[in-house]
């Protein structure tokens, strides 16, 4: 076995992946207090306080909201969330009956009665697929990646775009709510908060993970066996129809739609006038590749989506535009 495959299979142990998700609160809310202190103490000495019941209702909304965001589509899409008990039930269970009908070797009996209830290191997983054989019993201890078909990629595209719509839509009540805190003329900043949020759930989640699955679907018809260049297909459909046109349609719903629901017109008719892509933008877009792994069936990426969706979400509540109109 290579050492990438055994690397995803490290990764993929189905207790890492749970205990890894159990840490995700704890991360989420320690990363966004820290970002939450650094940009109140970037506003001037007279503002700090409003500054801080805006960034500081913003991000807690945005946190809350990313954080149910998991069980919230698990529960709509019928999918089971990782238990730790659970899984140390199941593995004990299978390893149990394997040393039981199998000879094993002392040391790699020591390594699977660890794997019982433990996370197993990249050398413990390496030596038990050197050392036996029963590929089965390896797969049931830790499963191969799911090899996603075009009847399930539009219920995944479904989940993950429902996943990445809480965290936007909490982080523009939020932002909504702490302007009312704080300031007088609120209501004039919603528009932003509105655009924002569309431009970073179509540019930079919706359109995305469309765009993956439809990559996808074409290559299941055109009978594209290996997972390489299943992923790689992926990202093109990323590339095609987010990074590429998400922005732009984002941009032509907040100039067409958007604006003169709130009657606000733009000093520039140009499409990128109010927001333009930067640097930022393309770096949300990791959480795209996570989207690619997600439904290129790997675990352990999953847990991570919070933290990616959670920044889009903050960007919606500040209303955020680099344009100059």
């Amino acid at each position: 076995m290579n050492i990438l495959k055994i690397a995803g299979k490290f990764l993929d142990q189905p207790l890492l992946v749970a205990k890894f998700q159990k840490s995700v609160p704890a991360i989420l809310l320690t990363a966004g207090g820290l970002y939450g202190i650094h940009e109140v103490k970037k506003a001037p000495d007279k503002h700090k306080n409003r500054a801080a019941v805006r960034v500081g209702t913003t991000m807690m909304f945005t946190i809350v909201s990313a954080l149910a965001a998991p069980a919230i589509t698990n529960k709509l899409f019928k999918k089971a969330a990782p238990n730790i008990n659970k899984i140390a039930e199941n593995n004990m269970e299978a390893i149990d009956k394997f040393v039981k009908n199998n000879t094993v070797k002392a040391s790699v009996k020591e390594t699977l009665n660890k794997a019982k209830n433990k996370v197993l290191s990249f050398k413990e997983v390496k030596r038990l697929h050197e050392e036996i054989g029963d590929k089965n019993f390896l797969n049931e201890l830790i499963p191969e990646p799911e090899n996603i078909t075009s009847k399930e990629i539009f219920s995944e595209i479904g989940r993950l775009s429902v996943f990445g719509l809480i965290p936007v839509l909490g982080g523009i009540a939020g932002g909504i709510t702490g302007d009312f805190l704080s300031s007088k003329n609120w209501k004039e900043r919603i528009p932003d908060k509105i655009k924002e949020g569309a431009y970073q759930y179509l540019a930079n989640i919706f359109l995305c993970n469309a765009g993956a699955g439809m990559a996808l679907g074409i290559m299941e018809k055109l009978g594209v066996k290996s997972k390489g260049v299943k992923a790689l297909g992926m990202v093109g459909g990323i590339v095609s129809t987010g990074i590429i046109g998400g922005s732009a349609i984002a941009n032509l719903i907040g100039n067409k739609i958007i604006n003169p629901i709130f009657k606000k017109k733009s000093k520039d008719n140009h499409i990128y006038a109010e927001r333009h892509p930067e640097a930022l933008d393309i770096g949300l877009h990791t959480d795209d590749i996570a989207t690619v792994a997600v439904m290129s069936g790997l675990k352990w990426i999953e847990p991570a989506l919070p933290f990616m969706y959670a920044i889009s979400g903050y960007r919606a509540g500040i209303g955020y535009r680099n344009g100059q109109c």
